[in-house]
């Protein structure tokens, strides 16, 4: 059998500290604006919880080239100031200086240190435990609500588009798009093979999705101007819905996989909570032979909290397992962390199956690449 720490691809639960690497590449002539920028920036980073240090770096090679590294107690802190408005104030007038930039995250997995390093303080935070196997697929979501009353026309606008193609270089294609609808908020889920970041440039130029996005346009409640690249940017930034924990089942099963999305009514403030607690059902389903859950991806930000979730069974015939709640208490524990008038008391089975019908989100559109 698979350990458990080789079936889950991704994690911000596992409580090692984390290194932050944001990559820069900065117009002619902006360094000095750059510099008075990350000076102000840098001085409101360090007051929030969770941060550790952070350093400015300029390539020796080339003078535009620039790198911020940031380290961090853990992922949840990390996420949960990244994810926030404050931040997305905070990091504009970076913009302006900036041609191009590139963020990556890690969770420590070994360190080295000197003598002089061991006797003083150490860092916070923990290491990873272990390496993640993986399966070299990128997971990212991004989410935005539209105008209450324009649903169907959206529904009808994203259901109708023809799909980018699917190659995006030699290492990277798009695998799969999931697009679901709750009420007016719309979720778009993809599954990338490579880089993540080269594959939604790949399809924000393919001129069918252009079509699609101009076309709903008139119809969201965040105004955007696709044209405008701050406006862009800001758009895609507040709809960013990162994928904080991923697990597959060690046994497949036979027969057909019915894809699910459940969006949680988290309580304010129990985002994180919420996501954490299914994240470890999950994985406890991941070692149960008897669970129809193949795989499952949680999606967190702020209390936006959607689970994406692959059954071998109809959703409908195992409230427990789809939902996440097995186990003693673990109803109870769920039920403070979500908004009571959407969730009530889960305390019967029958409150658990209005529960899951309730959350969960119609599906618009489901695509595969042809090789996936």
């Amino acid at each position: 059998m698979t350990r458990l720490s080789d079936r889950i691809s991704q994690s911000a639960f596992d409580g090692s500290r984390i290194r932050v690497v944001l990559l820069l590449d900065l117009y002619e002539g902006a360094q000095q604006r750059f510099l008075a920028a990350y000076e102000h920036l840098r001085n409101q980073v360090a007051s929030v919880p969770g941060h550790l240090t952070d350093q400015l770096c300029q390539s020796i090679e080339n003078p535009s080239q620039w790198l911020i590294t940031s380290e961090w107690e853990s992922a949840p802190q990390f996420l949960t100031w990244v994810n926030s408005e404050e931040h997305v104030e905070m990091v504009q007038p970076l913009h302006g200086c900036v041609r191009e930039t590139r963020s990556l995250r890690f969770s420590v997995l070994r360190e080295t240190s000197n003598v002089a390093t061991v006797a003083a303080k150490l860092p916070k935070g923990g290491l990873q435990s272990s390496p993640r196997v993986g399966d070299g697929v990128v997971r990212h979501a991004l989410t935005f609500t539209v105008k209450p009353g324009s649903e169907a026309q959206v529904a009808e606008i994203l259901a109708g588009y023809s799909s980018p193609e699917a190659r995006v270089d030699d290492t990277t294609r798009l695998r799969r798009t999931s697009l679901f609808m709750h009420g007016n908020r719309v979720v778009r889920a993809v599954e990338v093979q490579g880089d993540l970041v080269a594959a939604l440039r790949h399809v924000a130029r393919q001129p069918e999705v252009r079509a699609v996005e101009e076309a709903i346009d008139p119809f969201l409640e965040q105004e955007r101007d696709l044209s405008d690249p701050d406006s862009a940017r800001r758009f895609f930034t507040r709809a960013a819905l990162p994928a904080v924990h991923h697990v597959t089942a060690d046994d497949q099963g036979p027969g057909e996989v019915r894809r699910h999305a459940l969006s949680y009514p988290a309580r304010q403030g129990c985002g994180m909570t919420l996501a954490r607690m299914l994240a470890r059902q999950d994985e406890l389903a991941a070692e149960d032979p008897a669970s129809p859950v193949v795989g499952s991806t949680i999606f967190q930000r702020d209390d936006i909290v959607v689970r994406l979730i692959d059954l071998r069974v109809p959703v409908g015939s195992d409230p427990v397992r789809a939902l996440g709640v097995a186990g003693p208490r673990k109803r109870a524990v769920m039920a403070r962390l979500l908004e009571t008038d959407v969730a009530g008391a889960l305390s019967s089975d029958q409150d658990l199956a209005r529960f899951l019908t309730r959350i969960d989100m119609d599906l618009i559109t489901d695509r595969r690449a042809p090789d996936a």
